[in-house]
């Protein structure tokens, strides 16, 4: 099976080392922009459900659907309970005395070998090999979380898909949670593919080439699988089907994008040969006493024929980013006369006007700092926030990102 011998491969290269950095699967961009913006969108929907099971003082109970090395576990875990105070403690939304049991289940030996030894410590995790596509494992009782991330959806036919939301909803309990992620079809990652149509499934030829140095990308056998490239209106038309198969109230709570800015293949150019590699010096961002050449993160667009709604969004989207970052720029230069203000357009969306006057008051407050780098190791990863906060604040959660991920409440 392509996806077994590309994932064995990938984890032999020792890129899934659970080590955050400047590279490999589990980089800065990954644990600091990736996983806390899918963090932020899943807050509300976990703080309910966390509040609904204390009021019946029971605990949680979560399925990970494809959990390779434990990634499921690490995402949610991580999830806080809101945007903390400076005075305050950061609390994460599933504590451990909230958690009943976690069950991981993958078709990986490989990765599950991985996500036991990451996990060897904690008595209420769990992580067995188990083939997704034959359904959900027999003997389970009920979750209340039923979790993919990653683009795991993206390995199933529409069909397999229905079959295993269907069979969710079958084995929830009255309220559960599904977490449903799927590759995004409109991705710049792989503008080379808007042209298949919305109205057929389409599968891609994926290629983990991200792993592998540059210089080896080339001649390396990378192995490529089929992943399926999705829409918001194809999602729904999913989830529709599984109403009607299986009478069960599942109604979506939310759509975000993820990866927008950020996704694994911007670096490669698999799929668009106008791609920047713009993940390795927002990966420098966050990286401590590391300075990064700003220059590389402004994003020369290059336009798809035939495609003005994408462009649209595309053009204002990177020059919103690309003005953050050339504002930040400007005021950094003006440390030297003492000059920090820049010009701000009335016509300027609200999220770009709040990141400028975020990062301004940052560059102000860090320039009277003599010790640590400030630039280094407080404005820049603040930069990194407020990029992060604009992919938050200007996507329209519909298929644009790398992944796609709906979030879906299941009621009986």
């Amino acid at each position: 099976m392509a996806e077994i011998k590309a994932y064995n491969q990938a984890a032999g290269t020792g890129k899934y080392i659970k080590d955050i950095g400047l590279s490999g699967k589990y980089d800065n961009v990954r644990r600091f922009w990736e996983d806390q913006l899918s963090g932020i969108f899943l807050r509300p929907v976990l703080n309910e459900m966390v509040v609904y099971k204390r009021q019946r003082l029971e605990r949680l109970r979560i399925l990970d659907l494809g959990c390779g090395s434990g990634d499921g576990f690490d995402l949610i875990s991580g999830v806080t309970a809101k945007d903390p105070g400076l005075y305050e403690y950061i609390h994460q939304v599933l504590t451990d005395d909230m958690l009943q049991a976690y069950l991981g289940i993958d078709i990986n030996d490989n990765l599950l070998e991985q996500a036991r030894g990451h996990y060897a410590h904690h008595p209420k995790i769990r992580f067995e090999k188990h083939d997704l596509s034959a359904g959900l494992p027999e003997g389970e009782d009920p979750f209340d979380v039923y979790l993919t991330s990653y683009g795991t959806m993206s390995h199933f036919h529409d069909d397999q898909a229905v079959k295993i939301i269907s069979e969710i909803c079958r084995h929830a309990p009255k309220k559960a949670i599904f977490v449903g992620d799927w590759l995004g079809r409109y991705s710049y990652e792989w503008q080379d593919l808007w042209h298949m149509s919305p109205h057929e499934e389409y599968f891609m030829d994926y290629r983990i080439s991200y792993i592998y140095p540059p210089d080896e990308r080339e001649n390396a056998d990378i192995p490529v699988f089929p992943m399926r490239l999705m829409i918001k209106d194809e999602i729904m038309a999913i989830i529709d089907r599984v109403r009607k198969e299986t009478g069960v109230v599942i109604k979506p709570i939310g759509f975000f994008d993820r990866s927008i800015l950020v996704g694994r293949h911007l670096e490669t150019g698999d799929y668009n040969r106008h791609c920047q590699d713009l993940r390795l010096p927002i990966n420098s961002l966050f990286e401590s006493y590391t300075r990064t050449d700003l220059e590389r993160l402004l994003i020369n667009y290059v336009p798809r024929n035939g495609f003005a709604h994408l462009n649209n969004f595309y053009e204002s989207f990177f020059m919103c980013c690309n003005t953050l970052v050339e504002h930040t720029i400007a005021m950094l230069a003006g440390l030297n006369d003492g000059e920090t203000e820049t010009q701000i357009e009335p016509f300027y969306p609200e999220p770009l006007k709040d990141a400028i006057n975020s990062m301004r008051s940052v560059v102000e407050a860090a320039s009277i700092l003599r010790f640590g780098d400030p630039r280094a190791n407080i404005i820049e990863p603040q930069l990194g926030y407020s990029l992060r906060k604009l992919e938050i604040d200007l996507q329209p959660g519909t298929g644009m990102g790398h992944s796609l991920v709906g979030i879906f409440e299941i009621n009986k």
